[in-house]
């Protein structure tokens, strides 16, 4: 049965809803956060980790630093807070500063007058790293003993972020009064969001020392 043929007196469930922005997307009329230009805006962009894993054993901005156009240059050691999604994983750093764990990792971040001299300036920028081990797949990953190999310092053992298990109500019962059980192992694996739009956010300081940001969803 189709959910159209479904009748019930549900307004959502089962009804085909047209998105409340499919036609302003449609139309390219929709506004992103990189469609703002602001007087007098700068461009900031971030030199990612070339290396899988590895320890950052210095930074050299000199060259960066000293290109015409170039307003600010920050790495770890100026925003050494921690953040993540869960309070367990709070392991996070806005600019990585002694370590990155994959290629991309975020190490510096630049402000310039246009984007072309930001990525300029990023291409300027000398890392010096020290290779640490390196795992490519997730069996490896668990095989994996020495202390370098490890993602992270937490978890029950090597490379293992957190292992929950759940169990609500009564199961037996519940077993006994369904009309069928079905017994099988299940394995979910992990996803993401893909918005149509990619990270980015413009930020104005007002002269009421109020900050507005505007951000990619």
């Amino acid at each position: 049965m189709s959910y159209r043929e479904n009748d019930t007196n549900y307004s959502v469930v089962g009804q085909s809803l047209p998105r409340v922005d499919g036609m302003r997307k449609a139309a390219g009329q929709t506004i992103y956060a990189d469609d703002f230009t602001l007087p007098r805006m700068l461009y900031g962009k971030l030199l990612g980790s070339r290396r899988p894993h590895a320890r950052i054993l210095s930074i050299d901005t000199s060259k960066a630093t000293a290109m015409p156009g170039v307003q600010a240059i920050i790495t770890g050691e100026d925003l050494p807070v921690k953040y993540g999604i869960l309070p367990v994983s709070e392991d996070e750093y806005p600019l990585e500063i002694d370590r990155v764990r994959f290629v991309g990792d975020p190490i510096v971040a630049v402000a310039a007058v246009d984007e072309m001299t930001a990525e300029e300036a990023v291409r300027l920028i000398e890392v010096e790293y020290e290779d640490l081990p390196t795992s490519f797949g997730i069996e490896e990953g668990l095989a994996a003993v020495e202390e370098t190999s490890r993602i992270h310092d937490y978890g029950p053992h090597d490379n293992v972020h957190k292992q929950i298990n759940l169990e609500f109500g009564d199961l037996d019962s519940g077993f006994e009064a369904a009309d069928q059980v079905f017994d099988n192992t299940y394995f979910y694996s992990g996803n993401n969001h893909l918005a149509l739009e990619q990270h980015s956010a413009v930020a104005q300081y007002g002269a009421d020392s109020r900050l507005t940001l505007w951000s990619s969803t």
